[in-house]
């Protein structure tokens, strides 16, 4: 039902941007300093370039202590995870962990397990049918959504698509880690009502040091946690 949806507004959008959705968003939330990390942060880099997908990278850093401070770590990363528990009420935050459209966990290096948390993810009411394009060039993007009967708000993610990283100390050391996708930033965009908009994006909402690409997300939010993701693009 929800890709008939989307199908539909697709035509009718079909004179300005094109308006799509992925089949899921997943943010896997690893840690430098954790030693079950690299087999999912290796599998990151599959799931990152299958085009049907967004899949983030979130480094945490509450497992600095152990010896490494992680080099992509953001505290505000850390922040998202606890809030995602919170509003899930299950308090399961660990790593790695994927979370998948706002809504369903699940070990980020079990890929069966990953593969029915979108399979369950879809099945949920309201998930990714808000239609999302992105338009422009470097410094003048602008993003456009859908109409819905649906309210949310916007963020925008600057994306280093590919880090690789050597980690000196801690659980890790003397691994060379690959890093996909990883998030360099989260910033409101906007508040969504509803109504079929165009937004302009500031440069420093979409960009950062490192950052060669953005996400936009538009995200369900009840008393300032995170919910269902809404809908989402990427600059590819």
């Amino acid at each position: 039902m929800r890709r008939t949806v989307v199908a539909a507004l697709l035509l009718l959008t079909a004179c300005g941007p094109a308006l799509a959705q992925p089949r899921a968003v997943i943010e896997l939330f690893t840690s430098q300093g954790c030693s079950s990390c690299p087999p999912a942060d290796r599998m990151m880099g599959t799931w990152a370039k299958d085009p049907t997908l967004i899949a983030l990278s979130l480094p945490v850093d509450y497992w600095d202590y152990l010896g490494w401070k992680d080099t992509l770590a953001n505290h505000s990363f850390s922040q998202r995870q606890r809030a995602y528990s919170e509003a899930r009420g299950d308090r399961a935050v660990y790593t790695p962990q994927i979370v998948v459209d706002g809504v369903q966990h699940a070990v980020g290096s079990n890929d069966a397990q990953v593969k029915r948390a979108i399979e369950a993810a879809a099945n949920r009411a309201n998930v990714l049918t808000v239609p999302v394009g992105i338009t422009g060039k470097d410094g003048a993007y602008s993003v456009t959504l859908g109409k819905t009967a649906l309210q949310g708000e916007v963020w925008a993610i600057p994306v280093e698509r590919e880090a690789q990283v050597v980690i000196e100390r801690g659980e890790n050391t003397g691994q060379t880690v690959t890093y996909s996708n990883v998030a360099r930033g989260l910033r409101k965009v906007a508040d969504y009502d509803g109504s079929a908009v165009t937004l302009d994006l500031k440069p420093e909402l979409v960009s950062a040091p490192g950052a060669d690409s953005f996400v936009i997300l538009v995200q369900a939010s009840a008393a300032g946690k995170p919910g269902a993701i809404l809908g989402a693009a990427m600059k590819r």
